[in-house]
C-alpha cells in the first residue's frame, strides 16, 4: 500500500520545493510514496533520485478530461491507500476510488475543490481554524506545519562569485518576483541603507519591473537578482539578515528556513509571519508596505550583534521544538496510520 501525492502546478516556488522535500522525507522509512505531477524535469529527477515513482500528467483547465482517470489508473498501479492533493488544481483532478482523499492546504483556498475529501491538512493553525469557519467538520481538519532543515555541510556562497563585497552587510530576500512578496518594499528600504547589499532569489513576472525600479532608485549596483536557485542553504549561510516583507503570506516558510540556518529575520506582519514570529524575541515584525520601518529594523540588527545572536539562538530552538523534519514527518505518519496506510 502506498501514498500518492498529486501536484498540479508547474512553477518554481516555496510550495513546490517543499513538496519534493516532504515526499522525499516520507519515502525514507515508509510507507511507500508515489507522485503525480505536472511535467517539470528537475522536479521529476529529484523525486526519482529519492526513490519516489513519478508519473507526469497535464493537470489542465476545465476541458482536461484525461488527468483524473489517468491519476486513478496510476493510483491502482501503485496500490494507493491514500491520495494527497497539494493545492486546488491537484484537488480538482484527484479521483474518487478505493482510497482516502486528503487535501493539503498552504493557503485560504476555495474549499469547493475539496468536496468529498476525507480530511484536510493545514500547514498553519490559522488556516486550520479558517477551514472550520467555512463549515468543514473540525474532526476532519488537522494542523501539520512545514519542516525546515539546514544541511550541516552546506558552505556559504562565495560572495565574490556574485560581485558582492565580503565585508558589506548582506540582506537576503527569497520568494517569487510577484507583487505579494513585496520585493519593491525591500528595494525602497535599500535606499536608506547605503552600505548594505541585497540578494533577491526567485523568478516571476515582475523581474523586469523590479530591475528597472532598482535602477531608478539608484540601488542597482548593490542588488543581485539571482533567479531560481537550487542552493538555498548556501544563500542563507552567506547572508547577514533575511528580509521578508510579504504583503500576503499564509505561512512564511522562508522564516522557518532562515531560523534553521541561524539567520536573523525581519518580516512584515502579514498573516503567516505575524503568527510565527514573536516580535523582538526571535525576529522583528514591521508594518506591511513600510520601507522606512524595514530599513530601521535592518539598522537595529546591524548595530546590535547581541540581538542578532539572540534571534539566531531562539530561531534554532523554535525549529528544533516545532519545525524539525523528524517532528513533522512523525505527524504525517500518524495521519497515514489513522487511515490504514502505515
Amino acid at each position: 500500500m502506498s501514498v500518492l501525492h498529486l501536484l498540479g502546478t508547474a512553477g518554481d516556488g516555496g510550495a513546490e520545493t517543499y513538496f519534493v522535500d516532504l515526499v522525499a522525507a516520507l519515502q525514507r522509512g515508509g510507507p511507500p510514496q508515489a507522485a503525480v505531477i505536472r511535467p517539470h524535469a528537475s522536479r521529476e529527477t529529484a523525486l526519482k533520485a529519492a526513490g519516489v515513482p513519478v508519473r507526469t500528467l497535464r493537470f489542465g483547465g476545465p476541458p482536461d478530461i484525461l488527468t483524473r482517470p489517468a491519476a486513478a489508473g496510476y493510483g491502482r498501479v501503485q496500490g494507493a491507500r491514500l491520495m494527497v492533493a497539494w493545492m486546488s488544481r491537484a484537488a480538482r483532478h484527484t479521483p474518487r476510488g478505493p482510497w482516502t482523499r486528503i487535501g493539503r492546504l498552504g493557503g485560504y483556498y476555495n474549499l469547493k475543490y475539496y468536496r468529498g475529501f476525507d480530511e484536510l491538512v493545514a500547514n498553519t493553525e490559522d488556516i486550520a481554524e479558517w477551514i472550520v469557519t467555512q463549515g468543514w467538520p473540525a474532526s476532519r481538519v488537522r494542523y501539520i506545519p512545514n519542516f525546515a532543515a539546514a544541511p550541516p555541510d552546506a558552505a556559504p556562497v562565495d560572495r565574490a562569485s556574485l560581485t558582492t563585497p565580503a565585508d558589506a552587510p548582506l540582506l537576503l530576500a527569497m520568494g517569487r518576483l510577484h507583487d505579494s512578496k513585496a520585493h519593491d518594499v525591500t528595494l525602497r528600504a535599500l535606499v536608506d541603507l547605503p552600505g548594505a547589499w541585497l540578494w533577491i532569489a526567485g523568478v516571476g513576472p515582475l523581474e523586469a519591473k523590479l530591475m528597472a525600479m532598482a535602477q531608478a532608485l539608484g540601488v542597482d549596483q548593490r542588488v543581485r537578482f539571482l533567479g531560481w536557485r537550487r542552493d538555498p542553504s548556501a544563500l542563507y549561510r552567506a547572508a547577514d539578515i533575511c528580509v521578508f516583507p510579504s504583503r500576503y503570506e499564509p505561512l512564511g516558510n522562508v522564516v522557518i528556513q532562515a531560523w534553521a540556518h541561524g539567520l536573523p529575520v525581519i518580516a512584515a506582519a502579514s498573516q503567516g509571519p505575524g503568527s510565527l514570529i514573536e516580535d523582538g524575541r526571535d525576529g522583528l515584525l514591521v508594518p506591511i508596505d513600510d520601507p522606512g520601518a524595514l530599513a530601521n529594523g535592518v539598522r537595529l540588527l546591524l548595530e546590535e550583534p547581541s540581538l542578532r545572536a539572540e534571534f539566531r539562538a531562539r530561531g534554532l530552538a523554535r525549529v528544533e521544538a516545532e519545525f524539525s523534519r523528524a517532528a513533522v514527518v512523525a505527524q504525517w505518519r500518524t495521519l497515514f496510520s489513522d487511515y490504514g496506510a502505515a
